[in-house]
């Protein structure tokens, strides 16, 4: 008899509930349909972070995959201090599994998306704390650091269904030169590259997984460059 840890995919229900979530995103509906949450939710995406941290491990071998919610599983609870949007709930599932020793979204790390009706997956940083932004300047322009980056990045939005995210300023720093080579990645405050699509049959069994590896992989040169550089700051 296998596992109940073991991951067997989502079942419809898990997408019915976000379809309807986003249609009634009020603390009543929540709490009558909280065991649907539990059980077509929450139950396969910790059993899902356990076993996409075994597979992780092969290619990012200080991965932290923790299948509890604040960690590797996002609270569904939105925060609505200071936000005009006051809908209690998130309306997608967000996984987070980061790689090395620090506070989890001060790390690189690999994304998972679900928002029906797409899939989308990820890795990288959405925004990088000061002193990393510091560093990850320094590195663009640096010969070497700069090159290899370059190079990370071609490699995977050669594969026509990646795109790179955190680009946020209109304008390269000061103290930078604007003609450099390298200077459109001077306007980002974090990086990602990430790829988005219809939710795929895999998602309905344990394929899930080896679908979602295919697509690290592809995407790992990135996440292996943000480690390298968090790892020089580190030592």
């Amino acid at each position: 008899m296998r596992s109940q840890r073991e991951f067997r995919g989502f079942s419809s229900q898990a997408i019915d509930f976000y379809v309807e979530l986003t249609r009634n995103n009020n603390k009543g509906w929540f709490e009558n349909h909280k065991d649907t949450f539990e059980t077509h939710v929450l139950a396969p995406a910790r059993a899902f972070v356990l076993e996409m941290g075994e597979r992780l491990r092969d290619i990012a071998p200080g991965i932290h995959a923790d299948p509890r919610v604040n960690r590797s599983l996002f609270r569904i609870q939105r925060d609505i201090r200071f936000s005009l949007d006051k809908s209690p709930y998130k309306t997608h599932l967000g996984i987070w599994m980061w790689e090395g020793e620090g506070r989890r979204m001060e790390r690189s790390g690999f994304y998972f998306h679900l928002e029906p009706p797409f899939l989308m997956l990820g890795v990288g940083m959405r925004e990088f704390p000061k002193p990393v932004l510091e560093a990850y300047r320094s590195a663009v322009v640096d010969r070497e650091w700069g090159a290899a980056l370059k190079d990370a990045v071609r490699s995977v939005i050669s594969k026509t269904s990646y795109m790179v995210g955190g680009r946020r300023y209109k304008r390269v720093p000061r103290g930078f030169d604007p003609d450099h080579p390298n200077a459109e990645l001077l306007l980002h405050n974090g990086l990602t590259v990430r790829t988005e699509c219809p939710i795929p049959p895999e998602f309905y069994s344990e394929k899930l997984p080896d679908y979602c590896f295919v697509r690290f992989i592809e995407m790992k040169p990135v996440h292996q460059w943000l480690v390298r550089l968090l790892e020089t700051m580190d030592a």
